[in-house]
């Protein structure tokens, strides 16, 4: 292919010569026809020249257009190939939606400042988009699209000159800003940035709001490049977003501790899932007043082989964040349905899900491949969702909802008052039960107001035809309240704490145990 080119433009090169030469020839043929070369004649005659040394002449004129024309050519085409060159590198360094640096043009300029020795601290920013996900799923990918590009004209006008700000991937920005004399004036940065992204954004006939949250890394002993520094920005970041959002955190060395402990967790919790080490915990649930035992809820405990057993609270976020809340839960609910396979069957199970679980479309047929194995009746199970799930995706959770009612399941939602349910929600989903946060219950016999606000919900569960379940009652005065207020169920430590296997068989048969022995911090972790 490639000789055949060469062959190619040797052929045409020599076709303009060619070409250029016979003009030559018949711009001779025609002087000499008109009598144009009479005084060239009488010069040519008298020195005893010919015709065809004119000849020769106008033909060289010809080959010397030829090597003109073949010149600009070149010329052009160097010009052309400089410029696509140009555009190829300006490509392959910037992001071709919002025209900031790219990751490779960005660790290239950290790398050279860092290198440089000023005295002064260069700080590398990782802004990281709060709220981005479900503007982008709700109003779709042109009005993320939108979002990322005044994210991008933002950050142009308010870093300070002398920065360098760039698009790492999807909602990810950074940022380098120039030497500076200290970290307050980074931080004022940040909190500039901060302000910028969260004003609201224009689109079509609505107004897109999101956030930002920043990690800060300055150069020093443990920030010497800029993979390192984007490493520790992320760990700073990573601490801002546990922190609440919305705000800025500069790297410290115990960020990166705190990871490798985290990493460290997260291996072990794969492991003792395999393992079978993430056992059923039951906590006792009693109908009011009468207190007569109705149902255990299955809680998570992680019998941990070195650190004893760990809380939900230590292990079950990961588990979400990861993908292995599917696989804990589903093994946890299969254990919980043999074990109260021996009670008697008027006894209940409920257990918690997360969110994504209840966005699952196979959820409920995994439910019931559970069932189906364990032989447990659908009809003693109760799953409870958190209000997060709602919003989420509310056609995935009524089409799910729908189907675990359908096989008999019942539904809780689970915190109420905590989150972000709505009476539409309430009357769209049919819930069978609502739970009463412990929040509210401890705080009863405190503050009127609270009392006021329980007595609301319970009132307006009864309105709905909803059960209520009352949690984390630990004083008879709140229970002696919530029974007079018609609550219809209660939990708490005043009625037994989260109990192994054999300590639930104990409690069924009528030997409750004592539960002044466990700290009121663990319930609340449960």
């Amino acid at each position: 292919m490639a000789s055949g080119k060469r062959a190619s433009w040797r052929g045409s090169e020599f076709s303009d010569l060619l070409c250029l030469m016979t003009i030559g020839v018949c711009g001779w043929i025609v002087g000499i026809q008109f009598g144009a070369f009479r005084v060239l004649d009488a010069i040519m005659t008298e020195h005893g020249l010919s015709e065809v040394v004119t000849l020769g002449c106008f033909v060289g004129l010809g080959a010397f257009a030829a090597g003109l024309h073949k010149s600009l050519k070149l010329r052009r085409a160097k010009q052309e190939r400089d410029r696509a060159e140009a555009q190829a590198a300006s490509v392959a360094r910037h992001d071709s939606l919002t025209g900031l640096a790219n990751r490779r043009c960005f660790v290239e300029a950290v790398d050279g400042e860092f290198s440089r020795e000023t005295g002064k601290a260069t700080a590398v920013l990782l802004i990281d988009l709060d709220r981005f996900k479900p503007v982008n799923d709700l109003y779709g990918h042109a009005a993320g699209d939108t979002v990322l590009c005044t994210v991008a004209e933002r950050l142009k006008q308010v870093l300070p000159p002398g920065s360098l700000a760039a698009r790492l991937g999807g909602d990810e920005f950074a940022a380098m800003l120039p030497p500076s004399a200290g970290s307050e004036a980074v931080a004022r940065v940040a909190q500039g940035v901060i302000a910028a992204l969260s004003a609201p954004i224009s689109w079509q006939k609505s107004e897109l709001k999101i956030g930002a949250t920043i990690g800060i890394a300055l150069a020093g002993e443990t920030v010497g490049d800029a993979e390192a520094a984007l490493h520790a920005a992320d760990l700073a970041m990573y601490q801002g977003k546990k922190d609440g959002r919305g705000t800025f955190r500069f790297f410290e060395t115990a960020m990166d501790e705190d990871l490798r402990a985290r990493a460290l967790l997260e291996t072990e919790l794969r492991g003792a899932i395999v393992a079978g080490q993430i056992e059923p915990f039951y906590q006792p649930v009693v109908s009011l007043p009468g207190r007569e035992l109705i149902g255990f809820e299955v809680l998570a405990r992680w019998l941990h082989p070195e650190r004893g057993t760990l809380l939900p609270s230590e292990f079950i976020p990961i588990a979400e964040e990861t993908g292995m809340i599917g696989d804990l839960s589903y093994d946890l609910l299969r254990q919980a349905c043999r074990d109260a396979a021996a009670w008697p069957p008027h006894l209940q199970l409920a257990i918690n899900v997360a969110p994504q679980q209840f966005q699952d479309r196979w959820f409920a047929e995994q439910i019931l491949a559970v069932l189906n194995e364990s032989g447990f009746p659908a009809h003693r199970l109760e799953i409870e969702i958190t209000e997060s799930a709602l919003i989420q995706d509310l056609e995935a959770t009524r089409a799910t909802l729908t189907s675990l009612q359908n096989l008999g399941v019942r539904i809780a939602l689970d915190d109420f008052g905590t989150g972000y349910s709505s009476l539409y929600h309430l009357r769209e989903l049919k819930f069978d039960k609502l739970k009463i946060d412990r929040s509210y219950v401890n705080s009863i016999t405190m503050s009127d107001e609270r009392a006021k606000l329980v007595d609301a919900i319970i009132k307006l569960g009864s309105s709905l035809g909803l059960v209520m379940t009352a949690e984390g009652i630990e004083t008879s005065g709140s229970l002696d309240w919530l029974e007079g207020q018609g609550c219809d169920f209660g939990q708490g430590y005043l009625f037994g704490k989260p109990m192994s296997k054999p300590e639930a068989d104990l409690y069924v048969e009528g030997g409750a145990p004592d539960a002044s022995d466990e700290t009121a911090a663990e319930q609340a972790a449960a």
